[in-house]
């Protein structure tokens, strides 16, 4: 049994350039919003206890940050006690990857906890994989969200085969992002499935545009496309468009919008388009995260 240690982690957020929910193939890019990590194991816990901090304010589900706990105890042969808690700067139910974020940093922790031979023992694929199912297992997620997981912890603009959990490609960008955050909240167990996979052959194209990486174009193409699909009105990315820029989606299954801003005075422009949107909301600026966690 371990005596009782700890260990810390942390993930970014993403925002999304191909939404994987149409066709199991993704794509999405690191951005400078993070989720941190605390673990503690030991003999004296009953069984793994979580607890949550978004923005200031606690949450009460904590399923899927115990259950990545699990997973990586379970892999090592260890008992399940541990504590573990997050604290997160990712606004929930934005499509900004906050569950994604969450899960990375908890696995990370873990087996910084275990310690030095867990890490070596676990690769940083296989890390991101044991949160993916984390969130498949506890419903938080429909495709297990390969995509965003692997942005979340190796940083740039990544492409990806989610069924397969397969890393197609990862490529490196500068760039800063502006996001706009309207109040409401979309959650991606609740998406329309149906919907989305009515638009596949078209995000495909989506697809295979991030493939030869013209990124703006895929991800604009892919943002009217879920938009449409799932009812979000595309008025922020015409206003994007209007302002000049390339490269602008609904992330995730939204309700936020992601986009990529490369000169100062279209960032300002944006920044005012957006504010006279007449919808409740923020606007975040950030930028690519290419740094990789692990």
């Amino acid at each position: 049994m371990i005596t009782k240690r700890g260990g810390g982690g942390k993930a970014s957020g993403a925002g999304t350039v191909i939404n994987a929910i149409a066709t199991y193939k993704g794509s999405a890019f690191g951005i400078e919003l993070w989720t941190y990590a605390e673990v503690e194991l030991g003999a004296d816990f009953k069984g793994i206890e979580g607890e949550i901090e978004v923005e200031g304010e606690k949450s009460a589900d904590t399923k899927l940050i115990e259950r990545c706990v699990e997973l990586v105890l379970r892999k090592f042969g260890l008992p399940l006690c541990g504590y573990v808690k997050t604290r997160s700067e990712i606004p929930v139910g934005s499509g900004l990857k906050s569950s994604s974020a969450a899960a990375n940093a908890v696995v990370v922790a873990t087996l910084d906890a275990i310690g030095e031979e867990a890490k070596d023992a676990i690769g940083a694929l296989e890390a991101i994989r044991i949160g993916v199912d984390a969130a498949l297992d506890v419903g938080v997620s429909i495709t297990g969200a390969f995509d965003d997981a692997c942005a979340s912890l190796l940083g740039g603009i990544v492409i990806t085969d989610n069924r397969k959990k397969e890393l197609i490609k990862r490529v490196e960008k500068d760039s800063e992002v502006l996001i706009f955050v309207p109040r409401e909240k979309a959650f991606t167990a609740d998406t329309d499935v149906k919907r989305s996979r009515l638009i596949a052959p078209w995000v495909n194209l989506a697809y295979e545009l991030a493939l030869e990486e013209r990124f703006e174009e895929a991800m604009t193409l892919n943002g009217f496309l879920y938009c449409a699909a799932l009812n979000f009105e595309p008025e922020p990315m015409l206003k994007a468009l209007e302002c000049g820029i390339k490269g602008v989606s609904l992330s995730g299954t939204g309700p936020s919008f992601v986009a990529l801003v490369e000169e100062e005075e279209k960032e300002e422009r944006l920044r005012e388009a957006w504010s006279e949107l007449g919808v409740e909301g923020r606007v975040i600026k950030s930028r690519i995260n290419n740094q990789p966690l692990v």
